[in-house]
């Protein structure tokens, strides 16, 4: 269970220093990152770009593909950015204000006519002031924006963590609709062998025409499937390309290979809920916001201080400056009923980002633990699928086939032998495909890949 009490304060300052440090780092890592993808684009236009393997083939390629040219992930990292960039005003000082007041500038009692400049009025004041806050304000203004920051880098990261998910699930079903259709042609040509056999025992008078026709029947039935498998991959085809910023009908290569289940399971959920606090990019947000809702509320309680107001007023007579004033400006914070208020509300806004954090941390934690029972499963499905139940079903379908040449079994024999082993072959691509869907679930709710 993750107790935001105790999480915040190690995401506000953690071993990166504190929030106003951390956001300059951030400002140094993106620009590491747009050097990375500046570098990476101008590599891909020489030479060894050929030698690269077309996209499509693996997961990985289409990964790095979509972190360099996603627009979502751009506009995420540039919001990021920008709120960086807050940090520093936030706990910069007031712009200085400086008046001038012309006196008498009629030039009453001489004989001088009315008049604008300076040193021909009876008399100007300059006086230059400066707002300053009461002590802390600024740190913690320049803190709740630290943590801004760090929160918009959190919903960045959290953008891509959410994109390549999507990315990975997608490259399953687009390598699950692949082997279906190879399955199916294979299938397909399968009957077709089993036609001809019938086809010859029933010239040579040893088996009835209904054997053909009912293998005739089914390469119909195999073929309307294919129909529907290639507008399927057509469709999963256009969506993979939608999450890459490709266009929907760009070239993609047919999927090769899946990434290997690694070895956790359901006794690893302890370990791997610690990692999904520390990694998390959702979790690390709403500690963030946690943490701006501290600030917030610190900062909320020092307006009960007054702030201050100095000057500096010199005034001009002629050509000559003849005196020099001081002045000090202090405002009264009387209105303490407005003051509660917004400190009340400081306090709910904290207490709701805690219960977010909570809630958020209890979703997490839950899916995880369905997704590491999932993953289970299906590592152990595969592998009695692999082991099992395939290779019964090859020997019954080799078994069935000798038979039938033989004439010890029936037609509908050898059918169910062959729909026996493509439901196995089929059951082995929903599985991988269903392992690597829960995979993808599991990195998601770690923030990192395992």
């Amino acid at each position: 269970m993750i107790h935001p009490q105790n999480a915040a304060p190690q995401a506000a300052h953690g071993q990166d220093g504190p929030p106003a440090a951390r956001a300059w780092k951030l400002l140094a890592r993106r620009a590491r990152e747009l050097g990375f993808v500046l570098a990476a684009a101008a590599a891909g236009a020489g030479p060894a770009a050929a030698q690269e393997p077309p996209l499509g083939t693996d997961v990985l390629g289409l990964l790095i593909y979509a972190r360099a040219r996603s627009p979502e992930l751009g506009a995420a990292r540039q919001e990021a950015l920008a709120a960086a960039e807050r940090v520093g005003p936030a706990g910069a000082l007031p712009d200085p204000v400086l008046r001038i007041e012309p006196m008498n500038i009629s030039n009453y009692g001489s004989d001088a006519s009315p008049n604008l400049l300076p040193w021909r009025v009876g008399q100007t004041k300059y006086t230059l002031m400066q707002s300053i806050p009461a002590w802390g304000k600024r740190d913690l203004r320049r803190d709740a924006a630290a943590a801004e920051a760090t929160q918009a880098d959190a919903r960045a990261e959290a953008t891509w963590v959410d994109l390549s998910a999507r990315i990975k699930m997608a490259y399953a079903e687009y390598f699950g609709v692949f082997g279906k259709e190879r399955l199916t042609r294979e299938v397909l040509a399968l009957l077709s062998r089993l036609e001809q056999m019938a086809q010859a025992r029933y010239a040579g008078g040893l088996a009835a025409q209904q054997d053909a026709i009912r293998a005739q029947l089914e390469q119909t039935a195999v073929r309307t499937e294919l129909i529907a498998l290639e507008s399927q991959k057509q469709a999963v085809h256009a969506r993979l390309n939608a999450l890459l910023a490709r266009d929907g009908a760009a070239a993609l290569a047919e999927p090769a290979v899946l990434r290997p289940l690694p070895a956790v399971s359901v006794a690893d959920a302890a370990s791997l809920a610690e990692r999904a606090r520390h990694h998390n990019p959702l979790i690390q947000a709403e500690l963030a916001r946690l943490e701006g809702a501290r600030k917030n509320r610190e900062l909320t309680q020092r307006n009960r201080y007054p702030d201050v107001l100095v000057g500096v007023a010199p005034s001009q007579s002629g050509s000559r400056l003849t005196t020099w004033d001081l002045m000090v400006e202090v405002n009264i914070p009387l209105q303490q009923a407005s003051r509660r208020s917004q400190e009340r509300e400081a306090d709910a806004m904290i207490d709701a980002a805690r219960s977010r954090v909570q809630a958020l941390s209890n979703q997490l934690l839950g899916d995880l633990g369905a997704d590491l029972s999932g993953l289970d499963a299906t590592r152990r499905t595969e592998k009695l699928v692999r082991t099992q139940l395939l290779p019964q079903s090859e020997l019954s379908l080799q078994s069935a086939l000798a038979s039938y040449e033989n004439g010890k079994v029936d037609f509908a024999t050898v059918l169910d032998a062959q729909r026996q082993i493509r439901l196995a072959r089929q059951e082995l691509l929903e599985v991988q495909v269903e392992g690597q869907n829960r995979l993808a679930d599991i990195e998601k709710i770690l923030g990192e890949d395992l």
